[in-house]
């Protein structure tokens, strides 16, 4: 069975290596990797090579439900391109455009198969557009 991708983008109006800094950065993933206001990212930890694995804990504010996030880095092109694997076995790579002035960050992940593929677009494209807000505010 072929595997679903799906893809998320925005473009974020800071320099490419302000934006590579924001994302992989453990003290500002944990204030942008949240889909909504009512949860939040109270931990995370990055091994930015190749082998080193990524988490972050997401949960509700109110404690009614949290998971973590995990991954195991691919590939690490510094301020171009990431790709992991889940514990799962799903992929998820994100790109890194410098556009002059603006990033175009492009994240292409495989879907899941417990929920719905555009309910999975629109959680990971909340993430990616409170992390342009962040880096875009700060």
């Amino acid at each position: 069975m072929e595997q679903t991708k799906i893809t998320v983008e925005a473009t974020v109006l800071a320099s490419t290596d302000k934006v590579w800094d924001f994302y992989t950065q453990p003290e500002h993933i944990t204030n942008w990797n949240f889909a909504s206001d009512d949860w939040q990212c109270p931990a995370a930890e990055n091994d930015l090579q190749v082998g080193g694995k990524y988490s972050a804990r997401m949960e509700a504010k109110d404690g009614s439900f949290g998971f973590d996030f995990e991954g195991v880095y691919d590939e690490v092109i510094p301020q171009k391109r990431l790709t992991f694997t889940m514990p799962n076995g799903r992929q998820s790579t994100t790109e890194f455009e410098d556009l002059g002035g603006t990033t175009k960050v492009t994240t292409t992940f495989d879907a899941e198969g417990e929920h719905d593929t555009e309910m999975q677009r629109a959680g990971w494209q909340a993430i990616l557009n409170n992390f342009k807000k962040y880096v875009e505010a700060n």
